[in-house]
């Protein structure tokens, strides 16, 4: 017989609300029709992968990159047909998140709507959490 390193307890929880767990990124549906079209004109990739990188005057900034494959250490978001990759280095900074694609008369571009962020810049580009 041998030695028990670590020892563990079993307890029946009663009327305990389970909590539901945060998405890490949920796509609007404007960010999914986005993807779709940005993937149907580059049928080599299989999806968009998102990071962070130190950049900017408030510390991070996202990054946004075409795919062929997964990474062993990528966490998979599958929305409604499309595929997005979340590097590590970004997947605490990303839980929770909710990324939309916005266009205007000027511009068209992701918003990521994070809940985690402290502060971020004048310009909206980098933050902090």
């Amino acid at each position: 017989m041998s030695a028990s390193l670590v020892r563990a307890t079993v307890r029946a929880v009663n009327k305990r609300k389970i909590l539901p767990t945060r998405a890490a990124l949920t796509l609007t549906p404007s960010a999914v029709n986005k993807i779709r079209v940005l993937l149907q004109e580059k049928p080599e990739y299989i999806g968009l992968k998102v990071g962070v990188r130190t950049r900017g005057c408030n510390g991070l900034t996202y990054t946004l990159e075409y795919t062929k494959e997964k990474e062993k250490s990528d966490e998979e978001v599958l929305q409604d047909g499309v595929r997005v990759f979340i590097e590590k280095k970004a997947q605490l900074t990303l839980l929770g998140t909710e990324m939309d694609f916005v266009e205007s008369k000027l511009s068209s571009e992701f918003v990521f709507n994070n809940p985690n962020i402290k502060g971020t810049c004048g310009c909206g580009e980098s933050f902090s959490v």
